[in-house]
């Protein structure tokens, strides 16, 4: 078992960093609590969330706006189509909106999977290695989106190895899991 006796209270307007070596747990930890994996126990309270792993879940024939408009699409809504431009912006991914994302870089395809946060509305984010692939200004983008999501009564919970400048509280996972 990899978690026993784990409790983790993510309270609106929290940013917590979670914190450990390669293969602590990390990750199956954000999948789990994404009902990606299952689970022995129950979540206390439940909320809609967004979740963004290691890979970007793009579609690289799509554009990003094509992107962006099926994953609108995915909770039953119309796209909203200047919300998701707004979005594709304020990424600075407005020039490359209508290029298919396999032409991208993996920096400009990490910009385009963190839009997603934009135009989801989800209050809890749980974010994994969210900088992968990131510049300096990527970086800095990710840490204003947290900071303006976190303000504004949202929550997130971010696995990094990179320090979260948002980060409200810090969560240390020891140990290495045991190879599946």
């Amino acid at each position: 078992m990899l978690f026993q006796g784990l409790s983790l209270r993510l309270e609106a307007g929290e940013c917590v960093e979670l914190r450990g070596p390669n293969g602590s747990g990390k990750t199956t930890l954000l999948r789990t609590l994404a009902g990606l994996l299952p689970m022995q126990g129950q979540l206390v309270e439940s909320t809609r969330l967004a979740y963004l792993g290691h890979t970007n879940g793009l579609a690289g024939p799509l554009s990003p706006l094509e992107n962006l408009r099926w994953y609108v699409g995915l909770g039953g809504s119309a796209a909203d189509e200047p919300l998701i431009h707004a979005a594709l912006h304020r990424l600075e991914i407005g020039g490359l909106f209508r290029q298919p994302v396999e032409r991208l870089s993996a920096g400009q395809q990490r910009r385009v999977a963190l839009a997603r946060l934009l135009i989801g509305a989800a209050p809890v984010w749980l974010l994994d290695e969210p900088y992968t692939a990131l510049d300096l200004s990527g970086i800095a983008c990710v840490d204003g989106l947290l900071r303006e999501h976190v303000a504004a009564g949202g929550s997130a919970l971010v696995a990094s190895h990179v320090p979260v400048a948002a980060a409200t509280r810090i969560v240390e996972l020891s140990g290495a899991s045991a190879p599946a």
